[in-house]
């Protein structure tokens, strides 16, 4: 976690304030709505230590309160989103009008219900979302068709799915109930459908999704629509835990990825190297080889393990060496300057002689 009091981009600490979620501000502030000691601001990239002087829309923007953290139990047909161009529900028509400004911890889809987290500090939202931080979501489904226990078991090494790599899901068949299935899911990276689409791949179809747990948080006994609010030892602590497994976590420059390639080690000067001693290798036996004499570094081939080379073809013998019968006389091509023998008078060929010059 950053310090409070360290300077943060505007965008950042308005959304802490509870103002809006970073998008908005970043388009507030692209339509001159904000502004610094009556400066409007042109970039939400502006750094600043504290909202002192910061205007929204002319009004003063109060410091940041406390963070607070809301379970709310998300029907179906209801959308998490703050507004729908289509005219559907969303989520700010259910909840009371008395709660300050809250942003959704992820998003369920219009069909799927279950707890969903609000929270008023953007960066919390931000924390929870990201997959490498590790906060597991458990969701019960309801799916139409067959399925065992082994292929929910093969879901732990992860599954790709139309080039999409999904990671590593818990997956455990509850009970059958007729030609349904309930089965439930426990992953930590939250992908838009993820569950759906897993679920489809193995050929089921859902016909109910709940989502009953985002970390140490569980929807319970909650009522369809109800909202509660996380006590504040309790948020505490969870952010501890958060902080320690930051901690733990390699930084991402130490982290080797697939594919990539180290910086070669900056290599020292002859001077600084220490000498090498002058030692000769041992003597090394290796079976099907003779053994290799002291001092020695060229390695041999065994002989039972070398591969045979073919033997090269033999060359073609050149016109003077082949032998010349009748069946095959020769034929050697005239060069230029080659004058034509002229026979010797009353002289009769003799058969299979060869032509050319004598």
């Amino acid at each position: 976690m950053a310090d409070e009091r360290s300077p943060h981009r505007i965008a950042k600490l308005l959304a802490r304030a509870g103002v809006a979620s970073r998008r908005e501000v970043e388009r507030m502030i692209a339509e001159g709505r904000v502004a610094k000691d009556g400066v409007t601001l042109d970039t939400p990239a502006t750094i600043l230590p504290s909202l002192d002087g910061v205007t929204v829309d002319g009004e003063p923007v109060a410091a940041a309160e406390p963070t607070r953290l809301f379970l709310f139990h998300k029907p179906t047909g209801v959308l998490t989103a703050e507004r729908d161009p289509a005219g559907r529900a969303t989520i700010y028509d259910r909840l009371p009008k008395d709660l300050p400004r809250l942003v959704p911890v992820g998003r369920l889809d219009l069909n799927t219900e279950g707890l969903l987290l609000l929270t008023t500090d953007g960066e919390l939202k931000r924390q929870l979302e990201l997959p490498s931080t590790g906060v597991e979501r458990s969701y019960r489904a309801r799916a139409y068709g067959q399925i065992s226990q082994a292929q929910l078991e093969e879901l732990i090494h992860g599954i790709e799915i139309d080039g999409v790599r999904y990671g590593a899901i818990d997956a455990n068949l509850e009970r059958r109930t007729g030609a349904n299935v309930w089965i439930e899911m426990t992953l930590s990276e939250g992908k838009n459908r993820e569950v759906r689409r897993v679920l489809e791949h193995l050929g089921l179809r859902v016909s109910r999704l709940i989502r009953t747990r985002y970390g140490p948080f569980v929807l319970g006994d909650l009522p369809v629509g109800d909202i509660g609010e996380v006590r504040v030892a309790d948020l505490i602590a969870f952010r501890q835990t958060l902080k320690a497994a930051a901690r733990q976590r390699p930084p991402v420059a130490d982290v080797a990825v697939a594919g990539s390639r180290r910086a070669p080690a900056p290599r020292q000067p002859t001077s600084a190297r220490p000498a090498r001693p002058n030692v000769p290798s041992p003597t090394r036996t290796t079976p099907g080889m003779p053994p290799s004499t002291p001092g020695t570094l060229r390695r041999q081939r065994p002989t039972a393990l070398a591969t045979p080379r073919p033997a090269p073809k033999p060359a073609a013998p050149k016109v003077e060496e082949q032998m010349l019968t009748p069946e095959r006389p020769a034929r050697i091509k005239r060069q230029p300057g080659w004058a034509k023998p002229k026979p010797k008078p009353g002289a009769r060929p003799r058969s299979g002689a060869p032509r050319g010059r004598k």
